[in-house]
């Protein structure tokens, strides 16, 4: 395979050799699956909002398209596919849309996988929301890859992205105590001078024709084990902006 323009090869091989792991809640990929619903309901909330949707219903977002841009086994496009979305994953690891694919037959989810980078779709593909979570830093040209993924927002679309800040307090946390400590993920996951700032992924999406409209932080409370939003985006955060229409 071809390697797309953005995608690391190591980053590539990392993945496809935990590949089998993605659907496993208490495996390598604990930490998404423990992450997730903060998430999705904050997507939930800021989606109803911005395509005035009532996030009530089960599925708030029929009609809509999404692009999930690094979409690996598929822990969010399928509970976006359950809202009501049309889903599109892209990832750029075969056995990662494979294992994708295989879970979507089983569970009948709306989901359609391509193994891809965004500056290798057909331009004329375009979607009402594009994600790029925790995947900037792992790409071997974050302004290339983000503008590539920008490219694919309609006008008046939604674009939402999750990364981890680059500061001292990301490395003591996210790499040191969840690889070396916690052993959360494997050593070796993320690379620490590899993390954006929130200012640099601003500064990035705006070049893109993207307006950001906020950054909200994600933080780990211990003594509940669970993840919770904050206004700290000192370690993991996420990104909101729009297409102007």
């Amino acid at each position: 395979m071809t390697q797309p323009g953005t995608a690391s090869p190591e980053e590539i091989a990392r993945f496809t050799a935990m590949a089998d792991a993605w659907w496993d809640p208490t495996g390598k990929f604990k930490p998404l699956h423990k992450f997730n619903p903060v998430r999705i309901d904050f997507m939930r909330r800021h989606f109803a909002e911005a395509f005035g949707r009532d996030p009530s219903l089960d599925r708030p977002f029929e009609g809509l398209t999404l692009l999930d841009v690094g979409s690996g086994g598929g822990l969010l496009s399928e509970p976006m596919a359950a809202l009501g979305f049309t889903v599109t994953g892209i990832d750029a690891g075969e056995k990662n849309v494979k294992i994708a694919s295989l879970h979507a037959e089983k569970t009948g989810a709306n989901v359609t996988y391509r193994v891809a980078s965004p500056e290798q779709l057909d331009p004329a593909e375009m979607f009402d929301v594009v994600l790029c979570m925790e995947v900037v830093e792992h790409v071997t040209d974050v302004n290339l890859f983000l503008h590539a993924a920008a490219a694919h927002l309609k006008p008046g679309g939604v674009f939402v992205g999750a990364t981890m800040n680059r500061t001292p307090k990301a490395w003591l946390l996210a790499v040191v105590g969840a690889e070396y400590v916690l052993r959360w993920l494997p050593r070796g996951t993320h690379d620490w001078h590899k993390f954006v700032r929130p200012s640099e992924f601003s500064r990035i999406l705006c070049s893109a024709g993207i307006e950001v409209a906020r950054f909200v932080g994600v933080a780990y409370n211990p003594i509940s084990d669970e993840w919770r939003e904050t206004d700290s985006l000192d370690v993991n955060y996420l990104v909101v902006g729009g297409k102007p229409a």
